[in-house]
């Protein structure tokens, strides 16, 4: 394992060592565990905007869509368990750029 240092703010250190208190840990695992949850996030962040940029490239590419209206509709309908007929692609209403 490397080593890191990192100069904390008082303040940010004393805020810190109460909450790894209170969790019943150190406050390096406290820090630790912030530093891979942050990591984590970030990594899902990247991949959630990675999905969506290609499911906008394929919107674009096929100038079709579902209008968010009936989508939500339809997402209702299922959510509430009611027979649902899903909305059909169409043109899109404006011409989408890329």
């Amino acid at each position: 394992m490397s080593t890191t240092t990192i100069r904390l703010p008082k303040e940010l250190k004393t805020r810190v060592a109460a909450a790894a208190e209170r969790a019943g840990m150190t406050a390096h695992g406290f820090i630790l565990e912030a530093i891979a949850e942050k990591a984590d996030h970030a990594a899902r962040s990247a991949d959630f905007l990675d999905t969506a940029e290609k499911r906008y490239a394929g919107i674009v590419a096929s100038g079709k869509a579902i209008p968010w209206k009936k989508m939500r509709a339809y997402l209702e309908d299922r959510m509430a368990g009611k027979a649902a007929v899903r909305p059909a692609v169409r043109p899109a209403a404006r011409k989408l750029a890329r």
